[in-house]
């Protein structure tokens, strides 16, 4: 568990990161679309080399009889990689990523709530609904100037 913990720590780390280099390259370029492309084509070239290293290839034959519905993740990848890149230089790195992590709180206890796409059931007790408020608490109380 603190391996996953820590995997986790870093991708979270990386958010913002990710947030302010790609709206500098998007102010540079004067176009976020354009931004992201760069950043799609990176990402997919160390996907495909690290699928090729663990030799992964075998599991695309898993593809037929997926569910569609499980392709739509490539779009909030593209929707939050844009919105990032075209806000973040208006409304700040901290503002964009502090709502971007007060919806990833939301969605995630529905989610976990009600075991969508498979997830794990884990319902939202009051104890749960309390932390996630005191979460949303401790975000504005760190982004409020």
């Amino acid at each position: 568990m603190t391996t996953y913990a820590l995997i986790m720590l870093i991708a979270g780390i990386g958010i913002p990161i990710l947030a302010a280099l790609n709206s500098a390259l998007g102010q540079r370029l004067g176009n976020p679309y354009a931004a992201s492309v760069i950043l799609f084509s990176v990402a997919l070239t160390i996907v495909v080399i690290g699928l090729f290293i663990t030799k992964g290839t075998s599991a695309y034959s898993a593809l037929p009889g997926t569910p569609i519905s499980l392709y739509f993740a490539g779009s909030f990848v593209a929707f939050y990689v844009l919105s990032v890149t075209y806000v973040a230089p208006h409304f700040g790195i901290g503002n964009a990523i502090f709502f971007v992590l007060l919806g990833q709180m939301i969605s995630a206890a529905a989610i976990d709530h009600f075991g969508l796409f498979g997830a794990q059931v884990s319902p939202i007790t009051l104890n749960r609904a309390g932390g996630i408020a005191l979460m949303a608490a401790g975000l504005y109380v760190i982004q409020k100037t």
